[in-house]
Protein backbone atom coordinates (compact mmCIF):
# COMPACT_ATOMS: atom_id res chain seq x y z
CA UNK A 1 0.00 0.00 0.00
CA UNK A 2 3.27 2.58 -0.13
CA UNK A 3 2.19 4.03 -3.38
CA UNK A 4 -1.51 5.05 -2.22
CA UNK A 5 -0.25 5.61 1.38
CA UNK A 6 2.48 7.88 0.45
CA UNK A 7 0.20 9.87 -2.42
CA UNK A 8 -0.09 12.99 -0.26
CA UNK A 9 3.64 13.08 0.80
CA UNK A 10 5.81 16.28 -0.69
CA UNK A 11 9.24 16.73 -1.12
CA UNK A 12 10.58 19.96 0.55
CA UNK A 13 14.41 20.56 0.65
CA UNK A 14 15.03 17.39 0.67
CA UNK A 15 12.46 15.96 3.53
CA UNK A 16 8.97 14.24 2.80
CA UNK A 17 6.10 15.95 3.88
CA UNK A 18 2.28 15.50 4.20
CA UNK A 19 0.66 18.09 1.98
CA UNK A 20 -0.85 20.93 4.19
CA UNK A 21 -4.15 22.22 4.23
CA UNK A 22 -5.67 23.47 0.77
CA UNK A 23 -2.40 22.38 -1.00
CA UNK A 24 -4.38 19.27 -3.06
CA UNK A 25 -6.74 21.56 -4.58
CA UNK A 26 -4.21 24.54 -5.32
CA UNK A 27 -2.04 21.81 -7.35
CA UNK A 28 -4.96 20.30 -9.28
CA UNK A 29 -6.14 23.88 -10.07
CA UNK A 30 -2.49 24.62 -11.13
CA UNK A 31 -2.56 21.52 -12.89
CA UNK A 32 -6.32 22.64 -14.72
CA UNK A 33 -4.69 25.75 -15.58
CA UNK A 34 -2.11 23.62 -17.69
CA UNK A 35 1.25 24.24 -16.20
CA UNK A 36 3.79 21.39 -16.51
CA UNK A 37 4.60 19.37 -13.44
CA UNK A 38 7.55 21.22 -13.40
CA UNK A 39 6.64 24.84 -12.89
CA UNK A 40 3.75 23.28 -10.27
CA UNK A 41 6.35 21.82 -8.31
CA UNK A 42 8.31 25.61 -8.16
CA UNK A 43 5.23 27.51 -7.86
CA UNK A 44 3.96 25.52 -4.43
CA UNK A 45 7.52 25.15 -3.30
CA UNK A 46 7.44 21.25 -3.64
CA UNK A 47 9.47 18.73 -5.60
CA UNK A 48 8.92 18.61 -9.48
CA UNK A 49 6.81 14.96 -9.14
CA UNK A 50 4.85 15.47 -5.99
CA UNK A 51 1.54 17.05 -7.28
CA UNK A 52 1.54 13.98 -9.35
CA UNK A 53 1.03 12.14 -6.34
CA UNK A 54 -1.40 14.61 -5.05
CA UNK A 55 -3.59 13.47 -7.89
CA UNK A 56 -2.23 10.23 -7.67
CA UNK A 57 -1.35 10.78 -11.02
CA UNK A 58 -0.84 7.38 -13.78
CA UNK A 59 -3.18 4.99 -15.08
CA UNK A 60 -5.10 4.66 -11.76
CA UNK A 61 -6.41 8.14 -11.89
CA UNK A 62 -7.36 8.33 -15.13
CA UNK A 63 -8.93 5.33 -14.88
CA UNK A 64 -10.90 7.22 -12.10
CA UNK A 65 -11.98 10.22 -13.96
CA UNK A 66 -12.87 8.08 -17.23
CA UNK A 67 -14.79 5.72 -14.92
CA UNK A 68 -16.58 8.77 -13.98
CA UNK A 69 -17.41 10.34 -17.11
CA UNK A 70 -18.21 6.77 -18.56
CA UNK A 71 -21.03 6.29 -15.96
CA UNK A 72 -22.43 9.55 -16.05
CA UNK A 73 -22.36 10.79 -19.36
CA UNK A 74 -25.56 8.24 -20.71
CA UNK A 75 -29.19 8.26 -22.49
CA UNK A 76 -27.82 11.74 -23.57
CA UNK A 77 -30.76 13.63 -25.42
CA UNK A 78 -28.39 15.42 -27.67
CA UNK A 79 -30.00 16.61 -31.08
CA UNK A 80 -26.92 18.20 -33.15
CA UNK A 81 -23.14 16.68 -32.56
CA UNK A 82 -20.16 17.61 -34.73
CA UNK A 83 -17.26 16.26 -34.59
CA UNK A 84 -13.74 16.63 -35.62
CA UNK A 85 -10.24 15.74 -34.87
CA UNK A 86 -7.27 17.91 -33.09
CA UNK A 87 -3.09 17.08 -34.12
CA UNK A 88 -0.90 16.64 -31.42
CA UNK A 89 2.44 15.04 -31.04
CA UNK A 90 4.23 13.06 -28.16
CA UNK A 91 7.47 12.76 -27.63
CA UNK A 92 8.49 14.31 -30.74
CA UNK A 93 6.97 14.61 -34.44
CA UNK A 94 6.23 11.94 -36.64
CA UNK A 95 9.10 13.09 -39.31
CA UNK A 96 11.32 13.45 -36.44
CA UNK A 97 10.65 9.64 -34.57
CA UNK A 98 13.15 7.77 -35.64
CA UNK A 99 16.38 9.92 -35.27
CA UNK A 100 15.08 10.60 -31.85
CA UNK A 101 16.91 9.53 -28.71
CA UNK A 102 14.95 6.82 -26.51
CA UNK A 103 11.51 7.43 -28.07
CA UNK A 104 9.08 5.63 -27.07
CA UNK A 105 7.04 2.96 -29.11
CA UNK A 106 4.09 5.72 -29.17
CA UNK A 107 5.99 8.37 -29.75
CA UNK A 108 4.79 10.92 -32.81
CA UNK A 109 1.71 12.20 -34.15
CA UNK A 110 -1.42 11.71 -32.21
CA UNK A 111 -4.98 12.91 -32.76
CA UNK A 112 -7.50 13.45 -30.10
CA UNK A 113 -11.00 12.81 -31.61
CA UNK A 114 -13.98 14.92 -30.11
CA UNK A 115 -17.86 14.95 -30.42
CA UNK A 116 -19.77 18.58 -29.06
CA UNK A 117 -23.65 18.98 -28.48
CA UNK A 118 -23.85 21.72 -30.63
CA UNK A 119 -26.92 23.11 -28.13
CA UNK A 120 -25.47 21.92 -24.58
CA UNK A 121 -21.66 22.21 -25.50
CA UNK A 122 -21.36 18.96 -23.67
CA UNK A 123 -18.04 16.78 -25.13
CA UNK A 124 -19.98 12.98 -24.79
CA UNK A 125 -16.89 11.09 -26.25
CA UNK A 126 -13.58 11.62 -27.13
CA UNK A 127 -10.69 9.24 -28.06
CA UNK A 128 -7.11 9.65 -28.44
CA UNK A 129 -5.16 7.14 -31.45
CA UNK A 130 -3.73 7.58 -34.84
CA UNK A 131 -6.02 8.95 -37.70
CA UNK A 132 -6.89 5.42 -38.91
CA UNK A 133 -10.47 4.11 -39.58
CA UNK A 134 -10.36 2.00 -36.41
CA UNK A 135 -10.29 4.94 -34.48
CA UNK A 136 -13.14 6.37 -36.27
CA UNK A 137 -14.53 3.27 -35.50
CA UNK A 138 -14.03 3.11 -31.72
CA UNK A 139 -14.81 6.61 -31.43
CA UNK A 140 -18.35 7.06 -33.26
CA UNK A 141 -19.09 3.72 -31.70
CA UNK A 142 -18.50 5.10 -28.06
CA UNK A 143 -20.59 8.20 -28.97
CA UNK A 144 -23.25 6.34 -30.15
CA UNK A 145 -24.18 4.31 -27.40
CA UNK A 146 -24.21 7.44 -25.32
CA UNK A 147 -26.88 8.60 -26.78
CA UNK A 148 -30.68 8.59 -26.57
CA UNK A 149 -32.20 10.13 -29.56
CA UNK A 150 -31.79 10.07 -33.18
CA UNK A 151 -29.02 13.02 -33.71
CA UNK A 152 -28.04 15.50 -36.78
CA UNK A 153 -24.33 14.64 -36.84
CA UNK A 154 -21.64 16.65 -39.23
CA UNK A 155 -17.97 15.85 -39.59
CA UNK A 156 -15.22 17.36 -41.95
CA UNK A 157 -14.30 15.48 -45.13
CA UNK A 158 -12.58 12.79 -43.64
CA UNK A 159 -13.48 9.71 -45.32
CA UNK A 160 -12.87 7.68 -42.18
CA UNK A 161 -16.17 8.82 -41.06
CA UNK A 162 -18.29 7.27 -43.79
CA UNK A 163 -17.16 3.70 -42.58
CA UNK A 164 -17.42 4.61 -38.65
CA UNK A 165 -21.22 6.54 -38.75
CA UNK A 166 -22.76 3.76 -40.87
CA UNK A 167 -21.85 1.14 -38.53
CA UNK A 168 -22.44 2.71 -35.66
CA UNK A 169 -25.75 4.39 -36.59
CA UNK A 170 -27.00 2.11 -39.50
CA UNK A 171 -29.56 4.12 -41.14
CA UNK A 172 -30.81 5.76 -37.89
CA UNK A 173 -28.67 9.36 -38.05
CA UNK A 174 -29.15 12.32 -40.35
CA UNK A 175 -25.60 12.60 -41.58
CA UNK A 176 -24.43 15.84 -43.23
CA UNK A 177 -20.63 16.64 -44.37
CA UNK A 178 -18.89 19.91 -44.51
CA UNK A 179 -16.62 19.62 -47.26
CA UNK A 180 -13.55 22.74 -47.17
CA UNK A 181 -11.29 23.69 -49.87
CA UNK A 182 -8.42 24.72 -48.98
CA UNK A 183 -5.16 27.35 -50.48
CA UNK A 184 -2.00 26.49 -50.47
CA UNK A 185 0.11 25.78 -47.78
CA UNK A 186 1.78 28.95 -46.59
CA UNK A 187 5.62 29.58 -46.69
CA UNK A 188 8.13 31.28 -45.00
CA UNK A 189 7.91 33.17 -41.66
CA UNK A 190 3.91 31.66 -41.88
CA UNK A 191 4.61 28.23 -42.50
CA UNK A 192 3.05 27.04 -39.35
CA UNK A 193 0.09 28.85 -39.92
CA UNK A 194 -2.97 26.86 -41.47
CA UNK A 195 -3.77 26.78 -45.35
CA UNK A 196 -6.10 29.59 -46.01
CA UNK A 197 -10.26 28.08 -46.63
CA UNK A 198 -11.02 29.02 -50.01
CA UNK A 199 -14.74 27.62 -50.02
CA UNK A 200 -16.74 24.77 -48.27
CA UNK A 201 -19.58 22.83 -49.64
CA UNK A 202 -22.05 20.65 -48.26
CA UNK A 203 -22.88 16.90 -48.77
CA UNK A 204 -26.10 14.76 -47.71
CA UNK A 205 -24.66 11.57 -46.44
CA UNK A 206 -27.68 9.57 -44.71
CA UNK A 207 -30.96 10.73 -43.64
CA UNK A 208 -32.49 14.21 -43.80
CA UNK A 209 -29.54 16.83 -42.42
CA UNK A 210 -31.02 19.98 -41.97
CA UNK A 211 -28.67 21.82 -44.12
CA UNK A 212 -28.39 25.12 -41.46
CA UNK A 213 -27.08 22.85 -39.10
CA UNK A 214 -24.54 21.70 -41.48
CA UNK A 215 -20.75 22.71 -39.47
CA UNK A 216 -18.61 22.02 -38.12
CA UNK A 217 -18.20 25.77 -36.12
CA UNK A 218 -18.80 24.80 -32.27
CA UNK A 219 -16.64 21.60 -32.55
CA UNK A 220 -13.58 23.37 -34.54
CA UNK A 221 -13.74 26.29 -31.55
CA UNK A 222 -13.96 23.30 -28.66
CA UNK A 223 -10.32 22.50 -30.59
CA UNK A 224 -9.02 25.90 -29.95
CA UNK A 225 -10.39 25.59 -25.89
CA UNK A 226 -8.37 22.89 -26.09
CA UNK A 227 -5.34 24.41 -27.38
CA UNK A 228 -5.68 27.42 -25.50
CA UNK A 229 -6.46 25.48 -21.90
CA UNK A 230 -3.99 22.52 -22.17
CA UNK A 231 -0.27 23.30 -22.74
CA UNK A 232 0.63 19.85 -24.10
CA UNK A 233 -1.04 21.19 -27.03
CA UNK A 234 0.41 24.71 -27.79
CA UNK A 235 2.51 24.59 -30.96
CA UNK A 236 5.99 25.71 -30.95
CA UNK A 237 7.33 25.25 -27.35
CA UNK A 238 8.65 22.49 -25.79
CA UNK A 239 5.83 21.41 -23.23
CA UNK A 240 4.14 18.92 -25.62
CA UNK A 241 3.61 15.44 -24.00
CA UNK A 242 6.51 13.07 -23.26
CA UNK A 243 4.25 10.09 -22.43
CA UNK A 244 1.09 9.03 -23.95
CA UNK A 245 -0.11 8.23 -20.55
CA UNK A 246 0.50 11.81 -19.24
CA UNK A 247 -1.52 13.15 -22.44
CA UNK A 248 -4.67 11.01 -22.04
CA UNK A 249 -4.82 12.26 -18.61
CA UNK A 250 -4.38 15.93 -19.47
CA UNK A 251 -7.27 15.20 -21.69
CA UNK A 252 -9.43 13.31 -19.45
CA UNK A 253 -8.80 16.03 -16.75
CA UNK A 254 -9.36 19.35 -19.19
CA UNK A 255 -12.88 17.17 -20.24
CA UNK A 256 -14.00 16.42 -16.57
CA UNK A 257 -13.36 20.31 -15.95
CA UNK A 258 -14.87 21.55 -19.13
CA UNK A 259 -17.99 19.71 -18.73
CA UNK A 260 -18.39 20.08 -15.27
CA UNK A 261 -17.06 23.16 -13.61
CA UNK A 262 -16.41 25.52 -16.40
CA UNK A 263 -19.37 27.85 -16.98
CA UNK A 264 -20.01 28.67 -21.11
CA UNK A 265 -20.61 31.90 -21.37
CA UNK A 266 -23.32 31.93 -24.26
CA UNK A 267 -25.02 29.09 -21.68
CA UNK A 268 -24.85 30.93 -18.05
CA UNK A 269 -24.05 27.37 -17.26
CA UNK A 270 -21.69 24.61 -17.28
CA UNK A 271 -22.51 22.17 -20.36
CA UNK A 272 -23.04 18.91 -18.15
CA UNK A 273 -26.15 21.56 -16.51
CA UNK A 274 -27.57 22.09 -19.58
CA UNK A 275 -27.50 18.73 -21.00
CA UNK A 276 -29.15 17.90 -17.65
CA UNK A 277 -25.96 15.27 -16.70
CA UNK A 278 -25.65 17.27 -13.30
CA UNK A 279 -28.08 20.05 -11.50
CA UNK A 280 -25.29 22.34 -9.69
CA UNK A 281 -21.97 23.79 -10.72
CA UNK A 282 -19.64 21.63 -9.66
CA UNK A 283 -15.81 23.03 -8.17
CA UNK A 284 -12.25 21.95 -8.70
CA UNK A 285 -12.77 20.34 -5.39
CA UNK A 286 -15.24 18.38 -6.25
CA UNK A 287 -13.02 16.56 -9.04
CA UNK A 288 -10.40 16.09 -5.95
CA UNK A 289 -12.64 14.76 -3.74
CA UNK A 290 -13.91 12.09 -6.58
CA UNK A 291 -9.97 10.92 -6.36
CA UNK A 292 -9.73 11.13 -2.66
CA UNK A 293 -12.30 9.08 -2.52
CA UNK A 294 -11.36 6.40 -4.94
CA UNK A 295 -7.79 6.39 -3.06
CA UNK A 296 -9.76 6.03 0.66
CA UNK A 297 -11.58 2.70 -1.11
CA UNK A 298 -8.41 1.14 -2.98
CA UNK A 299 -6.70 1.55 0.68
CA UNK A 300 -9.32 -0.21 2.58
CA UNK A 301 -10.23 -2.89 -0.33
CA UNK A 302 -6.00 -3.32 -0.24
CA UNK A 303 -6.55 -3.59 4.04
CA UNK A 304 -8.85 -5.94 3.91
CA UNK A 305 -6.82 -8.00 1.64
CA UNK A 306 -4.21 -8.14 3.87
CA UNK A 307 -6.15 -8.90 6.76
CA UNK A 308 -8.17 -11.72 4.76
CA UNK A 309 -6.52 -12.79 1.78
CA UNK A 310 -8.51 -15.08 -0.26
CA UNK A 311 -11.99 -12.69 -0.10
Amino acid sequence: MKDLADSHLVTRDGRKERLRTGEPLAVAFAAFLGLAHVLVGRVHLVSAGSHKKVLVIGADTMSRILDYQDRTLRNLKCRRVQLDEIWSFVYAKQKNVSRAKAAPIDAGDVWTWVAIDAETKLVPSWRIGDRSSETAIAFVDDLAKRLATRIQVTSDGHKAYLEAIEGAFGGDVDYGMLIKVYGPAPEGHRRYSPAECIGAHKERIEGNPDPKHISTSYVERQNLTMRMQMRRFTRLTNAFSKKIENHALSVALHYMHYNFCRIHKSLRVTPAMAAGVTDRLWSIADIVNILEQWEADQIDRKTVEYLQPGL
